[in-house]
């Protein structure tokens, strides 16, 4: 059993650097399209500290709901009605 915790473990930091990576590299692309702003190292600085968080967010609170069954009784209560 304690390799399964180490494994769900390991799982969640993959998915948590694969967010981060690609919450940088979206945040960047959309930076240089709407702006036209010059890719610095301070820019990528802000950019990786502001993507950060919502990776944690996202991979500690936001992945965790199931939101086809919220859904799913959401539409069955409005049926029965």
């Amino acid at each position: 059993m304690e390799k399964n915790k180490w494994r769900k473990w390991e799982v969640i930091f993959e998915l948590l650097m694969f967010g981060i990576v690609i919450g940088v590299t979206e945040d960047l692309l959309a930076i240089k399209l709407t702006t036209g702003e010059p890719i610095t190292v301070r820019v990528v600085g802000i950019v990786i500290l502001i993507a950060i968080p919502f990776a944690l967010l996202g991979e500690v609170i936001f992945d965790r709901i199931d939101f086809a069954k919220i859904f799913q009784r959401m539409f069955e209560k409005k049926s029965k009605e």
